[in-house]
């Protein structure tokens, strides 16, 4: 797969600047405030049988957004007797939480760990479990990306971000959990929700971000022939009028932008073959991202990234930032 977007010493060096809606912040703080004032439950963790001995695990219903019920998994080594580090995962575009014998890397190594489901998605190999019910029908353009674009008041991903920022408060909440040791991290769209929280909530132990996805979406939009960016460009062929609305729309869900509030030390990934979420658009959020920083790039990999190299990078950087000896 040959380069198909910037080099690497150009995206080094890449930051755009983005557009920030005059009322940025305070649309976000009023839709944190809604979603938690909204929750008339406290999250419920159902322990489940899965003939696994050394983990525990949960099935999990956290109030999201506007109170309404996220599924997920909560994990956590079998025999654990003190609060435990978490590390809280959101999916890939398509993806939801599959089963409840998955995903067993970070229990494993001996820390909680929290998988969110993703509200309307699940398409793909691993099913979801959680509707979204103020989705309403798909529109012209199947998929998430355009749906309720007309208004940030009515977008999905103003949804999404919503439930992905109460999972980590539910997280906080669970008396087996150390509030204070609380990782975020997800894969390509879980990669741009992971920075988006990272903006949204404070006092993140840490952030990881791999190959993310809705980052400088401007420019994903009109270089990348690979879908989910390809819906934008879908929408907007048929709404020829609507490009300065919808972009405009876009810019209060833009993980860059997002990135520039957060303050966690964070470890990236970012695939310089990637035609999926071009690596320039990762560089914007990496380069702007305001918190102590590091990154592992991947210069003959495509969205794939780093896989199970970048796992093995992970662990060892969690277990150091724990320990306080992670060097970002």
């Amino acid at each position: 797969m040959p380069l198909t977007d910037l080099s690497l010493a150009d995206c080094r060096d890449y930051l755009p600047p983005l557009p920030v809606p005059a009322d940025f912040d305070a649309f976000w703080l009023r839709t944190l405030e809604e979603a938690r004032s909204r929750a008339t439950q406290k999250p419920v963790f159902t322990e489940v049988e899965t003939g696994l001995t050394q983990v525990r695990t949960y099935d999990v219903t956290v109030p999201g957004f506007a109170g309404q019920p996220v599924r997920g998994w909560l994990r956590m080594p079998a025999g654990a007797a003190e609060p435990l580090g978490c590390v809280v995962e959101f999916l890939g575009y398509g993806r939801g939480r599959g089963l409840a014998h998955e995903n067993l890397l970070w229990a494993s190594a001996g820390y909680a760990h929290l998988l969110m489901d993703t509200r309307g998605q699940g398409w793909s190999a691993a099913g979801g479990d959680t509707p979204d019910p103020d989705g309403g029908a798909p529109g012209v353009v199947p998929g998430f990306l355009t749906r309720g674009i007309e208004s940030p008041e009515t977008y999905y991903y103003r949804r999404l971000f919503a439930d992905a920022v109460r999972c980590v408060d539910a997280a906080r909440e669970h008396p087996e959990i150390d509030p204070d040791r609380i990782v975020v991290t997800g894969v390509s769209q879980g990669g741009g929700i992971t920075l988006a929280v990272a903006g949204l909530v404070p006092g993140l132990a840490g952030v990881m971000p791999d190959v993310p996805f809705l980052c400088n979406i401007p420019r994903g939009a009109r270089i990348t022939g690979r879908p989910p960016y390809t819906e934008i460009a879908e929408y907007l062929k048929l709404h020829r009028d609507r490009t300065e609305s919808v972009f405009a729309t876009l810019s209060y869900f833009d993980a860059a932008l997002l990135a520039t509030r957060a303050t966690a030390p964070a470890l990236f990934s970012i695939a310089m073959m990637d035609d999926i979420c071009p690596p320039s658009t990762c560089f914007t959020a990496y380069n702007g991202y305001a918190g102590p920083k590091d990154v592992r790039v991947y210069e003959f990999n495509g969205h794939e990234g780093g896989a199970e190299h970048q796992q093995r990078e992970q662990l060892a950087w969690v277990a150091s930032l724990f320990a306080g000896t992670a060097a970002v």
